[in-house]
């Protein structure tokens, strides 16, 4: 059997050869993102009147589940809603001069507004931070509306409890569940690059995950747990609704007619995938098959060069085994 070819211990090699972010790179990125939420919170103690409340880091670093592709990265400014435009572009412009007054020392090319965030870019180490508004009115949790990466909507989040959401699965498989959300983001990823319209956003494949988890499929071993996460898109054909009851009643989630449901774990009127067409789940679905089938076949293959083949389906060239 091919298990004596390519077994879980070569998926985590692999792993961190080519597919995790560098924990030397991982702390570079949390330094500065560290050292920018610290000097904006300075500014905010010494400024008490001053509309930007607080900075957090969010996204895959903050999750720890970064892939080694990252090059830039995502924080949250909670902004006072009572004193924020409510035009997308407007609010945008607003939450640059407010970094700017923050942060006298960058130049205005440093700061810049974009579709629906503002990056900040450091000259030094060349990382660009990806600065979300966050409307805040003072509820516990620090729940805000979130400007929608997606299409520039306001969404009802909260930065602390998606991370404790996260936190949570890490903590019932330490290592392993952060380790396969990596391996499906990269599988994802290359999808991306070889399938025209293919879309698989991050925080879905996290939510699938999360659902996996708590459905009590064991995720330390890694090609078992990938075969598990292909054969539940196969078999759901991606239209079973994925809710979670973390922070709010499933019941609370209200009828949709969006073919692909997967509930924000934080916000029960928030369908994450609510922008994905019958096509766009199609493409996933077809996607997870042509892996779960060269899975099976890696895991029944007679020689090591057959298996290495195989396993480059799911991962691509880069995978030598």
């Amino acid at each position: 059997m091919s298990r004596a070819h390519i077994d879980h211990s070569d998926l985590v090699r692999f792993a961190e050869d080519k597919v995790n972010l560098p924990k030397d790179k991982a702390d570079e990125y949390r330094g500065q993102a560290g050292r920018l939420r610290e000097k904006l919170e300075a500014y905010i103690s010494d400024h008490p009147g001053f509309s930007l409340k607080k900075i957090q880091l969010s996204g895959s670093l903050a999750k720890g589940t970064a892939l080694r592709s990252l090059n830039d990265i995502d924080m949250a400014v909670y902004v006072s809603g009572s004193d924020a435009p409510h035009d997308v572009q407007a609010l945008l412009d607003y939450l640059a001069e407010r970094l700017r007054k923050a942060f006298p020392n960058f130049t205005p090319d440093q700061v810049k507004p974009q579709t629906y965030s503002v990056t900040v870019s450091f000259k030094g180490s060349g990382l660009d931070v990806d600065v979300v508004p966050v409307l805040y009115a003072g509820l516990p949790d620090w729940r805000g509306d979130l400007i929608s990466q997606d299409d520039g909507s306001r969404l009802e989040t909260s930065i602390p409890l998606h991370l404790e959401f996260a936190r949570k699965r890490k903590k019932a498989q330490p290592t392993h569940f952060a380790q396969v959300v990596r391996l499906v983001k990269f599988w994802a990823r290359r999808m991306k690059q070889e399938r025209e319209g293919f879309r698989f956003k991050s925080f879905m494949i996290e939510m699938i995950l999360a659902k996996l988890c708590n459905d009590g499929v064991n995720f330390s071993d890694y090609p078992e747990a990938l075969q598990a996460f292909f054969t539940y898109l196969a078999k759901s054909n991606l239209r079973e609704r994925i809710v979670f009851e973390d922070y709010y009643s499933a019941s609370s989630v209200g009828k949709l007619s969006d073919p692909v449901q997967i509930i924000d774990p934080i916000n029960a009127t928030n369908n994450v995938a609510r922008l994905y067409t019958t096509q766009n789940a199609d493409d996933i679905v077809e996607a997870a098959l042509d892996a779960g089938e060269a899975i099976d076949a890696a895991l029944t293959a007679p020689t090591k060069e057959l298996t290495v083949r195989y396993w480059q389906k799911v991962f691509g060239p880069s995978f030598q085994g």
